[in-house]
């Protein structure tokens, strides 16, 4: 037999078992070529002065390789330490190292070659798909269409081959650096089954637990008040992200075999054979995988939590609509602008209303109606409207604060007392009320809230040479179905930015929240196929190794069914438990500072996290159809 028969028969031979590898490779050539095809379509010129799409897949094509890269290089040790008896038999018949090198070698060009072709076909078909979902997400109206970018092409061939030349350079260095007898035993040493655990493995297990809950305990504690400084709060945000991070290794390393050996002994070392099917091993091979499956849980719960907040901001574009321009449609500066529209409004058969609003800006001292950590300093300058212009009834002295959002009451907390106004206008005024509806557009007041007073006390305040008085005036579209031409109109005047429009700035924000959805989207993907991949490729590795452990328990009387029942429970542990700590995880970072993305959590987290168990659950499924077939060889 030839060399070259041997490596066919081996490439045949090996395909069964690379199939997910191969399928992530595709997926990832895929991914990265129309994300260059994206970045180097000409159509996107149209819109990349106002989002920086270029820019953006640019970065995330990059991220993208970093991600891909990784996987390549520790699924490629992976697949080497399968075939560790394999390279040992070539050396025992007289094979030098060189050779099997090149042997090895040849297989991975055939499989990479076919990943590129297959790759670079389904990037050229998805690129349009990804265009289009791109467009839907941004809310654009282009016209996708399906090209073939020679640039793509050539940046993804030199990117893919300059891979494997590193993959090949690596896996030469593995073969040299082992001897014969280190080949045949490398798989029956990986692991540390069977081995005792110590006392230290103990501790070091309820550390891990105490490490992942003082963490947790910190993220609720961030934006609540105690910390203001930015960076008191990078320092905690740091402390929380070591904690965390410690925690997980330390899960992994020692907690969870020290649960599970506090369930063995509560079950007075009794277990059914699906219990010890799911648990034993796990009790042992978690501790060789720490730092894998930390790495896998971190990474896992921040591709989580930013699409997550992702999806947050997405889903709250237009919800904030009435903060920015205080619930008109329209709001404008200087009062010609706003009469010129109302006269174009007018002409165009749309029915429009003009508001005008004026405002004082104060200097005041809040330190009597400032509640602990409320995370501003006392004195401000501070917006005032009178009650009449908010259709409210104020008493004299007395204050009511609007513009309260749910996101301003994690970073500005407000009690009833005293507001004193400082400079000539000295006085105080009782603040009685806080509302959450906006009377001031958000660009005029910086986010902040504002006073409504009595019409008594503003005139006083606003003969006062040193008080600031202000107007804005809102513009208010009488008929729903009216909004989108009257906005068209406004987007043709070319208004300065002294004029928002509500309908405009919702879009501009979906444009740019769409795009990061985008990116964080498909990069988690990536992400979660890869990681999946690597996971399903140990769980081949362990299943091989198992194979003797399966063929024992059915001469010795137990079925199939009983086999495949403990399998389904191991691999619940095996890929759940990851994904549980990554969840939750994910979920105490992003409660701890989610207002600040948008106004809706539960909806837009829960659908994240839902979609991704799903995608995840899949690599699970594939593992035990792959145990189901060595149960059934096994006797």
């Amino acid at each position: 037999m030839t060399i070259y028969q041997l490596i066919y028969r081996n490439t045949k031979r090996n395909i069964r078992h690379y199939g997910l590898y191969f399928f992530a490779l595709v997926f990832s050539v895929g991914l990265y070529f129309a994300f260059l095809t994206m970045q180097f379509d000409a159509s996107m010129g149209s819109i990349e002065d106002s989002i920086k799409v270029s820019a953006a897949i640019q970065v995330a094509s990059m991220m993208l390789l970093w991600i891909v890269a990784v996987f390549l290089i520790y699924a490629n040790r992976l697949l080497i330490k399968r075939r560790s008896k394999e390279i040992g038999l070539y050396e025992l018949v007289g094979m030098t190292k060189h050779r099997i090198a090149f042997l090895l070698g040849v297989e991975n060009a055939i499989l990479y070659l076919g990943s590129l072709i297959l790759g670079v076909f389904a990037g050229y078909l998805g690129s349009k798909l990804l265009t289009m979902i791109l467009y839907k997400l941004t809310g654009l109206e282009n016209i996708a269409e399906l090209n073939l970018s020679a640039s793509a092409l050539k940046w993804t061939i030199l990117v893919f081959s300059l891979l494997y030349l590193l993959l090949m350079t690596m896996t030469t260095f593995q073969i040299k650096r082992q001897t014969l007898l280190s080949l045949f035993l490398v798989r029956d040493t990986s692991e540390t089954a069977g081995k005792r655990i110590t006392w230290c493995q103990m501790v070091i297990g309820i550390a891990g637990i105490l490490f992942i809950l003082f963490g947790y305990y910190l993220s609720t504690r961030l934006f609540g008040g105690d910390f203001d400084a930015t960076n008191e709060l990078m320092m905690l945000m740091l402390i929380i992200l070591t904690f965390c991070i410690a925690g997980t290794y330390l899960f992994f390393k020692g907690s969870v075999t020290f649960l599970l050996m506090l369930f063995r002994k509560r079950k007075g070392g009794y277990l059914s054979i699906k219990q010890v099917l799911s648990l034993g091993s796990i009790m042992f091979r978690m501790q060789t995988n720490a730092f894998l499956l930390t790495v896998i849980t971190t990474v896992s719960a921040l591709a989580i939590g930013f699409l997550s907040l992702a999806y947050i901001t997405y889903y709250s574009v237009g919800k904030d609509g009435d903060a920015l321009t205080a619930g008109a449609d329209f709001v404008f500066i200087a009062k010609e602008d706003a009469n010129s529209f109302e006269h174009l409004l007018m002409e165009s058969g749309i029915q429009g209303q003009v508001k005008e609003t004026s405002t004082l800006e104060l200097s005041v001292d809040l330190t009597d109606i400032l509640a602990k950590g409320a995370g501003i300093t006392a004195e401000q300058q501070f917006l005032v409207i009178p009650d009449s212009q908010a259709g409210m009834d104020v008493s004299r002295g007395q204050m009511v604060l609007t513009g309260q959002s749910d996101r301003l009451k994690r970073s500005m907390k407000f009690k009833s007392g005293e507001m004193q106004i400082l400079g000539e206008a000295e006085r105080t005024l009782q603040l009685v009320d806080i509302h959450d509806t906006y009377q001031v557009p958000s660009f005029l007041s910086f986010g902040a809230p504002i006073g409504v007073l009595n019409e008594g006390d503003y005139r006083q305040l606003q003969e006062i040479s040193s008080v600031i008085s202000q107007s804005f005036f809102k513009v208010i579209v009488q008929d729903y179905e009216d909004k989108e031409d009257a906005a068209q109109l406004f987007r043709e005047q070319q208004f300065d930015d002294n004029a928002v429009s509500k309908v405009l700035a919702a879009e501009q924000q979906k444009m740019q929240m769409g795009l990061y959805l985008f990116i964080v989207g498909f990069l988690g993907l990536a992400f979660l196929i890869t990681s999946g991949s690597i996971l399903y490729i140990k769980q081949m590795d362990e299943g091989d190794s198992e194979q003797q452990t399966y063929t024992i328990l059915r001469k010795i009387g137990y079925t199939k069914n009983d086999l495949r029942k403990g399998i389904v429970h191991k691999q619940l542990f095996n890929f759940g438990i990851p994904l549980l700590i990554g969840l939750s995880h994910s979920y105490f970072a992003v409660k701890s500072g989610w207002f600040w993305f948008g106004s809706s959590l539960w909806i837009p987290m829960l659908v994240v996290m839902v979609v991704y168990t799903f995608l995840y659950a899949i690599f699970g499924a594939l593992s035990v159809m792959y145990y189901k077939q060595i149960i059934a060889k096994s006797l």
